[in-house]
């Protein structure tokens, strides 16, 4: 008997059978070889402070009820870090899972999407899968391009802009004053997609403060980076209430699990040991940079728990380095698009891992060289 293939919709057919990243477990898996150091996928490998994962065994006589579908208890104390309502938040299953909500409520066949060229690529992966048109811009000396942004959705009559601030892939990032000026200059009927994953390894001066009557601006923030929670995939937006209001037309409203929620919970209440991560993370950027110096290489300053290291040569050059790295078990990414990708990006993990990398990034240059 024949069997009748799925019918997909016309643009699911359409659509490639892809994902944005290769994880380091597909490789391994291909390789048949284990990674001994995993500095390429922006996770903080110095793990979530003891008291989550204390709150995580607590929260295991509890897994067999579904999660509280408003995560009311962690959009609380959401709230009180920023001293916003909780109706200005929605909890989502990571900055992905929202911008995949986000392009589902903005994103019809044929509307127009801004970001850059190069930028985070997990946004234009659900632009494209709801129907959107994606129009990029280049970046401007390793940073993200505000006027050229502004100036394309202009031009396009977007719907949404993309930025990271600070910036994946590169590590760059702009000041609070130029962001607000990108805010209070988008053209009417566009909405600031403000990436913020990496917020609490920056600078003190890069965030603007938070306009909750604003209906321009939505802030995505992640416990994936500083809080070492990435497999727990939770993260949280703030906007205008009529925007998050939204979300609950189309959500999964069951999507952020009880332990996710615990453990985030107790991760944002733990000051003392963002702190001391942010002091870790400051130490491993130093000594990536040393690295990268003694092997006659430079580094882009950055302001995440990444580093971009400019190989000095092309993206070809790059992409010999990175896999003679890679041959040498040590996992790291690079930028997709030129000129950025001239550089390597190496994550900041625990000292021992980061002097794997010392140790295998001479060879790898040798043998990219020859």
């Amino acid at each position: 008997m024949t069997q009748n293939a799925p019918r997909l919709t016309p643009l699911a057919a359409a659509l490639p059978s892809s994902v944005p990243f290769v994880a380091p477990e597909m490789t391994e898996r291909a390789t048949g070889r284990k990674f001994r150091a995993r500095l390429g996928a922006n996770e903080s490998s110095f793990g979530p402070s003891p008291k989550v994962k204390t709150a995580i065994v607590d929260a295991c006589d509890d897994v067999f009820k579904y999660p509280d579908p408003q995560s009311f208890d962690l959009k609380t104390a959401i709230g009180a870090l920023h001293d916003i309502p909780i109706d200005n938040i929605i909890v989502g299953e990571g900055i992905d899972g929202l911008l995949s909500y986000l392009c589902r409520l903005m994103i019809g066949q044929g509307d127009v999407a801004v970001t850059s060229a190069g930028a985070y690529p997990t946004f234009n992966f659900h632009v494209a899968g709801f129907g959107g048109i994606l129009e990029t811009v280049p970046y401007l000396n390793d940073n993200e391009d505000p006027d050229a942004l502004l100036q394309k959705a202009c031009e396009t009559d977007a719907k949404l802009i993309y930025i990271s601030n600070p910036d994946n892939p590169m590590g760059t990032y702009h000041s609070a004053a130029v962001i607000q000026n990108m805010i209070d200059n988008l053209p009417t009927g566009c909405l600031l997609i403000l990436d913020e994953a990496y917020i609490e390894l920056a600078p003190d001066d890069v965030a603007p403060d938070f306009d909750i009557l604003s209906q321009n601006v939505i802030r995505f923030r992640t416990f994936s980076k500083a809080y070492g929670l990435a497999g727990t995939r939770v993260g949280y937006g703030i906007a205008h209430h009529e925007l998050i209001t939204a979300f609950d037309k189309i959500r999964n409203h069951f999507g952020v699990s009880v332990l996710s929620q615990k453990a985030a919970l107790a991760a944002i209440q733990d000051a003392e040991y963002l702190t001391h991560i942010q002091k870790a993370v400051s130490d491993g950027r130093n000594r990536i940079a040393q690295i990268a110096k003694d092997n006659g290489l430079t580094t882009i300053p950055s302001a995440t728990n990444f580093v971009a290291i400019d190989c000095g040569g092309d993206g070809d050059f790059a992409r010999r380095v990175l896999t003679a790295l890679v041959d040498q078990g040590i996992f790291v990414r690079m930028p997709f698009v030129a000129p950025q990708d001239r550089c390597i990006r190496v994550s900041v993990g625990i000292p021992e891992d980061i002097e794997k990398f010392a140790t295998a990034l001479p060879k790898a240059l040798k043998t990219a060289r020859s």
